[in-house]
C-alpha cells in the first residue's frame, strides 16, 4: 500500500503520513503533522504544525486544522490537535489548537462533524459525536459519547454536555446540560430524556424509567432544587451506575447546568 499525494498539494517531508492515505488537489501539510492509514484528505484541506489525525477518517474540502486559537491569551506556546479516527469532518470545518503549552483540542473517534462547524481552542469531543451545520463549540467546551447538536447552535466557554444528549438548533448553550437528555428553547431547558439515542444505544427500557424517575424528583416543585440534589448526593451509592454519573456531573459544575422545561 502506498500514499497517494496530488501533484499539486504541497506536504512537508517532515509530516509523518501513513500507508493508504490520500491527499487531494491543492492540500497543505506542514511539518509537525502525523496522518493515519487511509486517510483521505480531499482538495484545499489545511492542516498545520501540531496536528494528529488517525485511521480512515474523510476530511473535504477547504476544512482548516490546527489554525492557532482564537484567544488573546495565547502566546505562541506549543499546543496540539489530536483527532482520533473514523471521522468524517465535511467542507468549510474550524478546528484550533489549544491555549496552554502542551495542551489539546481533541476530537475522539467516529464522529460526524458536517458544514461549517468551527471547533475552538481547548475543545473536547467524545467518541460518536454528531453536529449538524453551521455549530459554533467556544473555547475549553467537552462533549460526551454519542451526543448530537442541531444546526446552527452556539455553545459558551467552559460549558459542559454529556452522554447522548440531543441539542436541538439554532439555541444558545449558556449552562452545562446532563447526561442523557433533550435540551432546546430559550433560554435553554431540558424537556425531556433523549429516548431515540438511549434506545439506539440498548440502554434498557427500565433504566430510562429510572433514570427519568431522577430528573424528575431532582426538579419537583414540591422541593428546592438544592435541597434535591444535597439528598441526591448523600445517597449517591444507593443507585445505579447512570444515575451515579448524572449525580458526579452536577457536583462538577462550573456555570451552573440548565434546568428542567417547568424550571
Amino acid at each position: 500500500m502506498s500514499v497517494n499525494i496530488h501533484p499539486s498539494a504541497i506536504v512537508s517531508p517532515k509530516a509523518e503520513i501513513a500507508d493508504g492515505v490520500t491527499v487531494g488537489p491543492f492540500c497543505v501539510i506542514a511539518d509537525n503533522v502525523k496522518i493515519g492509514a487511509g486517510t483521505l484528505l480531499r482538495a484545499y484541506v489545511s492542516v498545520r504544525d501540531y496536528v494528529s489525525i488517525g485511521d480512515n477518517c474523510e476530511i473535504c474540502e477547504y476544512t482548516a486544522i490546527g489554525g492557532n486559537p482564537q484567544d488573546h491569551g495565547f502566546k505562541g506556546e506549543v499546543s496540539y490537535v489530536r483527532i482520533g479516527s473514523n471521522n468524517l469532518i465535511r467542507e468549510n470545518v474550524t478546528i484550533n489548537r489549544a491555549t496552554g503549552e502542551g495542551n489539546e483540542t481533541v476530537v475522539g473517534d467516529n464522529c460526524f462533524i458536517m458544514d461549517g462547524v468551527h471547533l475552538a481552542h481547548n475543545t473536547r469531543l467524545g467518541d460518536y459525536v454528531t453536529i449538524a451545520n453551521k455549530v459554533g463549540l467556544s473555547g475549553f467546551v467537552q462533549v460526551g459519547n454519542h451526543t448530537v447538536f442541531g444546526g446552527m447552535a452556539g455553545v459558551h466557554q467552559f460549558v459542559r454536555i454529556g452522554d447522548y444528549c440531543m441539542i436541538g438548533g439554532l439555541y444558545r448553550v449558556v449552562k452545562d446540560v446532563p447526561h442523557y437528555t433533550l435540551a432546546s428553547g430559550e433560554p435553554l431547558r431540558l424537556t425531556g430524556l433523549n429516548k431515540v439515542g438511549l434506545e439506539r444505544a440498548g440502554i434498557a427500557e427500565e433504566t430510562r424509567r429510572v433514570i427519568m424517575k431522577f430528573y424528575r424528583e431532582l426538579y419537583s416543585r414540591d422541593k428546592v432544587f438544592t435541597q434535591a440534589l444535597a439528598e441526591a448526593v448523600e445517597r449517591k451509592a444507593e443507585y445505579i451506575p447512570e444515575i451515579q454519573r448524572i449525580i458526579e456531573f452536577y457536583e462538577g459544575t462550573k456555570r451552573g447546568v440548565t434546568f428542567w422545561g417547568h424550571a
